[in-house]
């Protein structure tokens, strides 16, 4: 037998449903790296908890690209695209702007 619930008491539910849904889901951003006028996607993405981790993240693969690829012509003047889900451009960053960054200090110290 199935019960209709007062007006109120749906509401409490689909109030509940959506805020677990938006605490579970993560939206998933793109790091596509652009060198003059070409454009390598990224296929998989990553789930992060906002734009600032995004940042984040991908001033970290440049510093590590840099690391690894320094030597290729043209990638100081490549930068990412962080794109989101449905496409949009959520930022760009120039490869050498993350080089004019000071480097991270550690979260803790001993």
């Amino acid at each position: 037998m199935r019960r209709n619930l007062p007006e109120a008491d749906c509401q409490n539910v689909f109030n509940l449903s959506i805020y677990t849904w938006q605490s579970v889901h993560m939206p998933r951003y793109y790091f596509n790296t652009r060198i003059g006028d070409d454009l390598v996607k990224d296929p998989e993405g990553e789930e992060l908890r906002d734009p600032d981790q995004a940042w984040e993240t991908a001033r970290d693969l440049i510093r590590q690209l840099l690391r690894e690829e320094g030597g290729q012509p043209g990638l100081l003047g490549a930068r990412l695209e962080v794109t989101d889900e449905k496409g949009d451009v959520v930022l760009e960053f120039p490869f050498a702007e993350a080089m004019l960054m000071p480097p991270d200090e550690p979260q803790t110290r001993h």
